[in-house]
């Protein structure tokens, strides 16, 4: 946290957009630590309200970008490629184009909340050729609730946001294994169905 304080003040709201931008795109920088820790210190008035707020969603809006353009631009042709050594081929990723077609879209809106995942669904949605529009309306979403959400907590709670954060991370990685596990058996619930239809 101390090396995220020097950063901020000798970059201010510059230093917590790239931050932001390097850590949504994948590089081991504490996303929810830099955005608690600025609302701390607009709480503190080390920081202005607005233009930390911007910088922050700005910084995860552009990061969330970079990984599906990563996505979009070069990973086709890295499946393409290289895609047989892994066992993946033209029908599988047809088949992701299809489920981010039907709900795949939603995980932009909340992979957010499952650290480690961010950039994956972007990237993912950019490879599947997913409608820029969408993913923007999907991911700039879900990258302002997100902001907003740990943004809020150094803000509110002031003195106490280290507390409140590590409680909330204990509990946002049980509530993520638990969302996993829920649409694990939505799906395998819904194929049977789909395949009791067919027989049927």
């Amino acid at each position: 946290m101390d090396n995220l304080n020097q950063w901020i003040g000798q970059y201010g709201y510059g230093g917590i957009f790239i931050l932001l931008v390097l850590g949504i795109v994948g590089l081991p920088v504490p996303d929810e630590t830099l955005l608690t820790l600025t609302g701390y210190l607009v709480y503190k008035g080390s920081l202005k309200l607005v233009p930390a707020f911007l910088s922050a969603f700005l910084g995860s809006t552009v990061g969330i970008s970079v990984s599906y353009i990563i996505g979009r631009t070069f990973g086709l042709y890295v499946l393409h490629r290289f895609g047989r050594y892994m066992h993946i081929n033209e029908e599988k990723i047809n088949k992701v184009h299809d489920w981010f077609e039907r709900i795949g879209r939603w995980a932009l809106l909340v992979g957010y909340y499952i650290p480690g995942v961010r950039h994956v669904f972007a990237i993912v949605a950019g490879t599947s050729k997913l409608e820029y529009w969408e993913f923007a309306l999907f991911a700039y979403t879900g990258a302002f609730i997100w902001a907003s959400t740990f943004f809020s907590i150094g803000y509110f709670f002031g003195d106490q946001w280290t507390v409140i954060l590590e409680h909330m991370h204990k509990n946002l990685i049980l509530v993520s294994i638990i969302a996993v596990i829920v649409v694990l058996f939505f799906f395998l619930f819904r194929k049977r169905l789909f395949s009791a239809k067919k027989a049927k």
